[in-house]
């Protein structure tokens, strides 16, 4: 790995303290905002999340990358909130809305059951930052019960180190990791965080090693990734500069590790109803010089596996309909 990358735990986690205990702190740091909100009363932090699980939708999904949608569908599980707030996020009804139902711990453990059940080929969660303290204890009881697929761990990147270690020694499976700017100048402007690419690279660099002392990166047969790193990034109108300091920084990250990491270069941005009032770049998607820029910097690079989206891909098929599907139980939805 790159030496200008080699961030010890230490530099960017001043807390030595376990971080996933099950039970909320007085205190909450769970992500690298470290609000301090004191969630265990109900209080709500800046991601929008109480003491309560706050769920939106469970259901088989399509549309993931090929190596985790597969032909029979990835079980994505959407927890409400979010610690960013990026003002483009296609799913806000969630992430800033708070849209969902509150539930149990123990239904979020048959929720991954049910979606087993339905052929699902991972558990997919997706933003779950602000309840990672729930999930090794949770993953660890829907074991027990049979759940056999691997964990999905669908984050935005920004992501405390600590956090991330402690899921990848026994929880997560698969990091399907997004990195979203490479200037964090942009990641102030857009996702109101001072520190985006330095935590997110801390971040990437601790999935690496996780997935380095489980063995490195697996898939079945049939090509479906079992265990591995997939770092996301989406291509936004008008910063594809941007996006090739991202593929930069992704590359110095992995150093000789590069051929355990899968990278998707996204098209698919949308431009939500208050951009496209608000007018300017990022009111259109992106255009087809902008996305070409960015792959053929990915292939310069060498990336050995690289995903991409063909054209007709900025609407909003990509982003499911948040309607509680899949949280109740399903006497309650009858």
């Amino acid at each position: 790995m790159s030496g200008a990358w080699d961030t010890t735990a230490s530099a960017v986690d001043k807390s030595d303290l376990q971080l996933l205990t099950g039970n909320l702190p007085r205190a909450c740091e769970l992500c690298p905002r470290r609000c301090g909100v004191n969630r265990s009363s109900g209080a709500m932090g800046i991601c929008g999340a109480t003491d309560t699980l706050r769920l939106a939708r469970a259901a088989l999904h399509m549309w993931e990358e090929p190596p985790i949608s597969g032909e029979a569908g990835s079980g994505t599980i959407f927890f409400s909130g979010c610690s960013l707030k990026c003002i483009y996020c296609q799913n806000h009804e969630i992430s800033t809305g708070n849209f969902g139902i509150d539930v149990s711990p123990e239904r979020l453990v048959e929720i991954m059951l049910e979606l087993q059940e339905q052929g699902a080929l991972n558990i997919n969660l997706v933003t779950a930052t602000h309840y990672a303290y729930l999930l090794p204890n949770a993953v660890a009881e829907a074991r027990k019960q049979g759940l056999r697929v691997p964990i999905v761990y669908n984050t935005s990147g920004y992501e405390r180190v600590e956090a991330v270690r402690e899921l990848g020694a026994s929880t997560v499976d698969i990091w399907l990791t997004d990195f979203k700017y490479g200037n964090a100048a942009l990641g102030k402007k857009l996702s109101h965080v001072d520190d985006y690419p330095l935590v997110a690279g801390a971040a990437l660099q601790e999935m690496i090693r996780c997935l380095q002392r489980a063995g490195g990166r697996q898939e079945s047969s049939e090509g479906i990734l079992t265990r591995g790193i997939i770092v996301r990034h989406l291509v936004l109108p008008g910063h594809a500069d941007d996006s090739c300091r991202v593929l930069d920084l992704v590359h110095d990250i992995a150093g000789d590790a590069l051929d355990e990491i899968d990278l998707s270069i996204m098209n698919q941005y949308t431009p939500n109803a208050e951009i496209r009032a608000h007018g300017g770049q990022l009111a259109r998607g992106i255009n087809d010089t902008e996305y070409e820029q960015v792959l053929s910097y990915a292939d310069e690079l060498g990336f050995p596996t690289v995903y991409w989206q063909e054209g007709g891909t900025v609407d909003e098929s990509f982003v499911p309909a948040f309607d509680t599907t899949g949280v109740l139980p399903r006497a309650e939805n009858n």
